[in-house]
């Protein structure tokens, strides 16, 4: 808060903030409550009295007529003498204010302070109590001390804005609300030398900051004023005066990360939902560890997700009331959020928007609060992530969301490639880039293996979800192999093309050692997938022996052998997946006796039509030989010829290729169907 050290001229005018008229017509003692009614302390029988809700003031016409203009106007109106009541129900301020007010008017000292000028000046506007009836009327009063006690100091003018909330629309017209926002911004905005700091808000018996109005002094001791000073006072407001505060902040430059940290204050203050501390939800079902699952997303101010119970529908006005100004404040914080792009952290933004799903926010408002979420969407972590469907869906989590984040991201990605990049920083954010999606990619494989366990989530979506991403983004596919395994295990019921189809996002190649160990003995995976595993892994054996044999000293290959060869390999696989390799063997040595047998029927059949035509040529003298038997002559000639070339290739087949020799296709994923 601020103090004023020295007043001005005009404010010591006000002494202690007493405020008396300067004539007196009606001599009283002061103004006494009873019960629910005002009495006068003085002689003289009242003739006047002024409802205002529940309270009855009994007071004289003369002192009220001679400076309230609206009463003096509503009598002569009326054009009857006699009249003695009137009602005013739609008085800003209320009870408290008019009876300041009638104090004024029989003379008596009212104390002026923050928490009631606003109410009196208010109620002065609506009393129409201005100079043309008498100079010096409380208008002229009131404002004057607006402006040169309460405008010049830090908490007066927070504790007059507070006022304000319940005086709409009479403090909005009369500038208060605009004003007050004005002060507190230009001083919130000010050199913060010129705090004398003194811990605002740890103690109530300790004072708050002080303005220091006259020097440009340093804060006193070893204390430095922090530039988050001013953010608890502030979110004293309500939302649309912190909107406006705010407001005024921007106009006067200040930074947009101290905004954005204001806002996420405010935000936790008023809605609790958003410091929700609850544990991380869903443990890891794979039984090997991959290393890179633990620095999902980016540092998060919270830990833990948000999980907020929501009560039955109940014809309960409070309650509707409170949902009402959750969502106002909601819609509002969206509006006044920076525009740059770590003015709030993302962790602060999805908290937002799974509140803005629950209370069913405007549509348009959730849109841009997702664009924002995807300007940012490295930074989330998985607790972030698991908002809930709210009844959009059958799955327990919203996954069409996530789905939608993910693409405003790729399109944020776009966007920043496409646009022409500063020579100097060309180099560092395409590596920053290359960083975002792969803290992207490792994101969505932890989401797609917590929702994986939703036994309503559709192959679909979790193959279009899994499919989103480039596959530049993931250097590795534990993660995404540890997804799909909890997929399989959470949908025993799939068919094998359904299962081929799922395994067909996973490159095999990218696998660890770990994975494919693990791979090798899961009997969820279709065998061909456990085949091609294997076989990737022969790949990698073989090639880290090629380098060893070398005698190359370099740092060890990524993937360590840890089976010697492809028999040990096998054993080391279950036992039906043996059986299957079996069977599959005696069906492919099938196949090759029935290739052998037709090859000689062929043969066989080839003597015969050479035998068939030695014959008819020595039936056929050369003399009489025609076009049809040359004919038959060049086609025998074709045959012995075919057949000569037929052999010569198969002599030529190459045999198939030792291990060393053979050379990995750069993509396995079309092959597993």
């Amino acid at each position: 808060m601020w103090e004023s050290e020295s007043e001005s001229a005009s404010a010591r005018e006000y002494g202690s903030g007493l405020l008396t008229s300067t004539n007196q017509r009606v001599k009283t003692d002061g103004i006494q409550r009873r019960g629910h009614s005002w009495y006068v302390d003085t002689d003289v029988p009242s003739d006047f009295l002024v409802l205002i809700g529940e309270v009855n003031f009994h007071l004289h016409k003369y002192p009220l007529l001679s400076r309230c203009g609206k009463l003096n106007r509503i009598v002569n109106e009326w054009r009857d003498p006699d009249l003695n009541k009137i009602t005013m129900e739609d008085l800003p301020g209320g009870a408290e204010a008019f009876a300041l007010a009638a104090k004024f008017c029989y003379g008596i000292a009212v104390e002026l302070t923050a928490g009631n000028i606003s109410g009196l000046r208010c109620a002065a506007e609506y009393l129409e109590m201005t100079e043309d009836l008498e100079e010096g009327n409380l208008i002229f009063k009131t404002e004057a001390f607006l402006s040169y006690v309460v405008l010049s100091s830090w908490r007066d003018s927070i504790v007059v804005l507070k006022s304000c909330e319940k005086l709409s629309p009479w403090a909005e017209n009369l500038q208060i609300v605009r004003r007050c926002s004005e002060s507190i911004a230009w001083k919130a905005c000010a050199n913060p030398k010129g705090i004398r700091w003194a811990y605002t808000g740890r103690h109530p018996k300790v004072t708050s900051p002080k303005w220091n109005g006259m020097k440009d002094s340093s804060p006193s001791g070893n204390h430095q004023v922090p530039p988050d000073w001013w953010f608890e006072d502030v979110s004293i407001l309500r939302i649309d005066h912190f909107v406006r505060v705010i407001t005024a902040i921007k106009v006067k430059g200040m930074r947009f990360e101290l905004i954005g940290a204001a806002i996420m204050h405010y935000g936790t203050k008023w809605l609790p939902g958003l410091i929700s501390d609850i544990t991380t939800a869903g443990d890891e079902s794979s039984n090997y560890s991959v290393s890179d699952s633990s620095s999902v997303g980016g540092g998060g101010s919270w830990k833990g997700g948000l999980h907020m119970i929501v009560a039955g529908a109940r014809d309960d006005s409070s309650s509707s009331l409170q949902a009402k100004d959750q969502r106002m404040i909601i819609e509002s914080l969206i509006s006044i959020i920076p525009p740059q792009k770590d003015s709030v952290s993302c962790s602060f933004l999805l908290r937002l928007l799974n509140i803005a799903n629950m209370l069913k926010v405007a549509p348009a408002l959730i849109t841009e609060l997702e664009k924002r979420v995807g300007m940012q969407f490295e930074q989330a972590t998985l607790a972030d992530l698991l908002i809930p469907s709210y009844g959009k869906s059958e799955t327990m989590y919203d996954v069409d969301l996530v789905q939608r984040l993910l693409e405003h991201f790729l399109v944020q990605e776009v966007t920043e490639n496409s646009s022409p990049p500063r020579l100097s920083f060309s180099n560092k954010n395409a590596a920053g880039n290359i960083n975002a999606k792969t803290r992207v990619a490792r994101l969505v494989d932890s989401y797609l293996t917590e929702v994986s366990k939703d036994r309503n989530l559709s192959l679909t979506k979790f193959q279009a979800l899994a499919e989103a991403l480039p596959e530049s983004a993931r250097t590795c596919d534990d993660g995404l192999y540890r997804a799909i395994d909890s997929y399989l295990k959470a949908h025993p019921a799939l068919s094998e093309h359904e299962r081929k189809r799922l395994c067909r996002i996973m490159d095999c190649q990218k696998l660890s050692i770990d994975a494919c160990m693990h791979a090798a003995q899961n009997e969820r995976l279709p065998l061909r997938v456990v085949v091609q595993v294997l076989f990737c892994e022969q790949v990698k054996i073989s090639n880290a022996l090629a380098h060893t044999s070398l005698g190359d000293d370099m740092e060890p290959h990524y993937y360590q052998p840890m089976i010697m060869n492809r028999k040990t390999l096998l054993e080391g696989t279950p036992q039906s997946f043996q059986e299957g390799w079996t069977a599959a063997k005696k069906d492919i040595n099938a196949l090759k006796f029935e290739l052998e047998s037709m090859k000689a029927k062929y043969l066989e059949l080839q003597n015969d039509m050479e035998n068939l035509q030695k014959q008819y040529d020595k039936m056929v003298k050369p003399k009489q030989s025609s076009a049809w038997s040359s004919g038959w002559k060049k086609l025998s000639k074709l045959t012995r010829l075919s057949n000569a070339e037929s052999h010569d290739v198969g002599q030529q087949i190459p045999a198939p290729p030792e291990p060393n020799n053979i050379k990995v296709h750069r993509r396995w994923r079309n092959s597993i169907s």
